[in-house]
C-alpha cells in the first residue's frame, strides 16, 4: 500500500500543499486560521509523512503547529529537494510545483521523523547564531582598521568595534544565564567541557545546534555534523574521500576544538600524531580528530559519563 506523503512549500504569505498518492493540492494562509485549517485537513488524511522545506525561518511556525498536532513531520533540506527536482527533469519552478516535488522527495527517500527542538533550544540556537555573526563582524572591522588612513573612518571603525564588543558581552551573558540556569543543559555542558579541547563556545554550539547528540549512532551524527567522509570512486579511479554538507557551524566548532585537542588532549594528540606519521596530510589528520572527538562526545552524552582518558 502506497504511503500517504505530504509536501509543503512555504513562502511569506501562504503554504502550498501537495498530497501523494492522491495528487490533491491546496493552499492555506500562513497565519493562525490557515494553520488550524491545515492541521484539520491533514489529520483527516492520516499521512505517513509530512515534509516541509526549510525556508530561512518562515517554516518554523508551521512546523511547530504540525508537530504539536502529532503529525509525522520532517523538515527537509532545500538543496537536496532542488537536486531531486533536477534529477526528475523538473525545470519549471513555482510554489505548487515545489510542494509536489517535496512530496515526491519524501515518498522516495522516506527521511526519519525527528522531534523538533523545543522553544528554549530554538532560542539558544538563535543566540549562538547571533554571537557567531557578531564575532564575524568584529573580525571584519578589526581587519579593516589597520588599512584605514583617514582619521574620520578610523574613529567610525573604533566606535563600531566598541559597540560590537558590548553587544557580544551581552549575548555571552544571556547564553550563560540560559545554559547555567537549566539543570539539564548545565549537566550536559559540564559533560562536554570535561574533554580537554572542548570549551564553553563549542559545548554551547553543540547544545544549541546539535540537539541530536547522544541520540544517534556514530555514522548518523557524523553525517549530521558534516564530518562523515564520502568516498569518490569510479571505475579504476579513486579520489580522496572528503567531508561535506551537514551543519556548517557545528563542523566549524568541532574543527576548532580538534585543533586545540591536538595540542592539549593526550589521547587525541597521539591519534593525530599516528595519522601524520602514517603519511596523512595534517589537515586530514585534524578532520579525523574532529570526527573522533564527535564520536566520543556522542558516546559520553548517550551514557551520561564524563571524559575518561582510558
Amino acid at each position: 500500500m502506497a504511503l500517504v506523503c505530504v509536501g509543503i512549500d512555504v513562502c511569506k504569505a501562504r503554504l502550498d500543499v501537495h498530497v501523494l498518492p492522491q495528487g490533491q493540492a491546496f493552499a492555506v494562509a500562513r497565519d493562525g486560521t490557515g494553520l488550524n485549517d491545515l492541521v484539520t485537513r491533514l489529520q483527516a488524511l492520516g499521512p505517513d509523512l509530512v515534509a516541509i522545506e526549510a525556508t530561512g525561518g518562515f517554516e518554523q511556525v508551521a512546523a511547530a503547529a504540525l508537530a504539536g498536532a502529532g503529525l509525522p513531520l520532517v523538515v527537509v533540506n532545500p538543496a537536496q529537494v532542488r537536486h531531486f527536482a533536477k534529477a526528475l527533469g523538473q525545470r519549471a519552478k513555482s510554489d505548487p510545483i515545489d510542494a509536489a516535488v517535496i512530496a515526491r522527495f519524501a515518498a522516495a527517500t522516506q527521511p526519519a521523523v525527528r522531534p523538533l527542538p523545543d522553544a528554549a533550544t530554538r532560542m539558544l540556537a538563535d543566540l549562538v547564531a547571533r554571537r557567531r555573526q557578531i564575532v564575524e563582524m568584529l573580525a571584519s572591522e578589526k581587519n579593516r582598521a589597520p588599512r584605514t588612513e583617514a582619521a574620520r573612518i578610523a574613529r567610525s571603525i573604533a566606535r563600531l568595534i566598541k559597540a560590537l564588543e558590548k553587544e557580544l558581552a551581552a549575548i555571552d551573558a544571556e547564553i550563560d544565564t540560559g545554559v547555567r540556569g537549566s539543570p539539564a543543559w548545565r549537566a550536559t555542558e559540564d559533560l562536554l567541557a570535561s574533554v580537554p579541547g572542548v570549551g564553553p563556545v563549542t559545548a554551547r554550539t553543540l547544545l544549541a545546534e546539535l540537539p541530536e547528540l547522544g541520540r544517534l549512532k556514530t555514522k548518523q551524527i557524523a553525517a549530521l555534523a558534516g564530518l562523515a567522509p564520502f568516498v569518490r570512486e569510479s571505475g579504476k579511479g579513486k579520489g580522496r574521500a572528503m567531508v561535506s554538507g551537514g551543519r556548517k557551524s557545528v563542523r566549524t566548532a568541532l574543527f576548532l576544538a580538534a585543533l586545540t585537542a591536538c595540542r592539549h588532549n593526550p589521547v587525541l594528540k597521539r591519534f593525530r600524531d599516528r595519522l601524520v606519521a602514517a603519511g596523512k596530510p595534517k589537515i586530514v589528520a585534524v578532520v579525523a580528530v574532529a570526527h573522533k572527538l564527535l564520536s566520543i562526545l556522542n558516546a559520553m552524552i548517550r551514557d551520561q559519563k564524563p571524559w575518561q582518558p582510558a
